[in-house]
C-alpha cells in the first residue's frame, strides 16, 4: 500500500489532468494518467484514485448524486476550493509546477503561443504569458467537456475547434475560466456565435439573428443555418453552459447586434 504523503504541488498537477479529461477517461488505461503517475513517480491506480477524490469535490457530480471515491476529499477539496476561488490564479500556477516537472520553462513550453512576445518586459510580459498559457488551458478543459467535438455539428477535427466563451473574455474576468462559461464550436459557428448571429435559449436551442435571416435566399443560409434554427445543441459531459451566460449572451451580444 503506496505510503508516501502527497505534496500540494502534487495534487495541484492531478487536478490539473482533472480538468482536461473527459470523465470517462479517467482510468489507469488513459495515456494522460499513465504520463502523470510516472511524472510523479506514483502508480497509475494512486492517478486514478486521486482523479476520482476530485470528482467527488465537484459540484456537477454532488448534484447528479455520484460520489465517487471520498476517502481523499479532504486533501483535495482545498484544491478544488483554490481553483474556483481563483482559476486564472491556479490553472496558470498547474502549468509552471507541469512545466518544471518536465524539466522545462513556462516560456519554452509553450513558445508556439508566447514567440511573439520578445519585445515585452516586466509586468506586462508576464501578464500576457498567463493570459495566453490559460487560455490555451481553457481551450483543453472546454474540447474534453464536449468530447472533441463540435456542439452543433460533430466535427472531431481540433485544428477546426474553438473554445467559445458565452460571456467574452474581456467582459467577466472572474468567469473567463469556468468550464461553463465555455462551449466547442468549429470555426464558421464559434464566429457566427461570437459576433451574436446566432443564440441560445434557456433550452439550449439554436436562435438564428435576424440579420443572418436576411440572407435566407442564399445558398449558404439554407445549407450551414435554415437547418439549426430551433434545433437543440449538443450538450457536454459535464458543464453545461451556465444559464445566466446564456442569457447575458442574448441580451449583450445576440440582441445588441441584431
Amino acid at each position: 500500500m503506496e505510503r508516501k504523503l502527497w505534496t500540494r504541488d502534487e495534487l495541484v498537477l492531478v487536478f490539473n489532468v482533472y480538468l482536461k479529461l473527459p470523465f470517462g477517461k479517467m482510468h489507469t488505461r488513459t495515456s494522460e494518467v499513465v504520463e502523470m503517475a510516472n511524472l510523479l513517480g506514483r502508480t497509475v491506480n494512486s492517478i486514478a484514485i486521486r482523479l476520482s477524490n476530485f470528482a467527488s469535490c465537484d459540484p456537477y457530480h454532488q448534484n447528479r448524486g455520484v460520489k465517487g471515491m471520498v476517502g481523499g476529499i479532504k486533501q483535495c477539496q482545498p484544491i478544488w476550493d483554490e481553483f474556483f476561488e481563483n482559476k486564472e490564479l491556479l490553472i496558470f500556477e498547474s502549468e509552471r509546477i507541469l512545466a518544471e516537472k518536465q524539466n522545462q520553462t513556462i516560456e519554452i513550453k509553450f513558445d508556439d503561443l508566447l514567440f511573439d512576445l520578445k519585445d515585452l518586459k516586466g509586468e506586462t510580459r508576464l501578464r500576457e504569458v498567463k493570459t495566453r498559457v490559460n487560455q490555451n488551458v481553457f481551450r483543453q478543459i472546454v474540447m474534453a467537456n464536449y468530447s472533441g467535438r463540435c456542439a452543433i455539428t460533430g466535427i472531431d477535427i481540433p485544428e477546426l475547434l474553438f473554445a467559445s466563451h458565452i460571456i467574452p473574455w474581456s467582459k467577466n474576468e472572474e468567469e473567463r475560466l469556468n468550464p461553463e462559461n465555455g462551449i466547442c464550436f468549429s470555426a464558421l459557428y464559434d464566429k457566427a456565435f461570437d459576433k451574436g448571429l446566432i443564440g441560445l435559449d434557456e433550452k439550449y436551442r439554436i436562435l438564428l439573428s435576424s440579420r443572418l435571416k436576411e440572407k435566407k435566399a442564399s445558398d449558404y443560409f439554407e445549407k450551414y443555418f435554415a437547418p439549426l434554427e430551433n434545433q437543440p445543441l449538443v450538450l457536454p459531459q459535464r458543464y453545461f453552459p451556465k444559464k445566466e451566460f446564456i442569457q447575458y449572451h442574448l441580451d449583450e451580444v445576440f440582441l445588441k447586434n441584431n
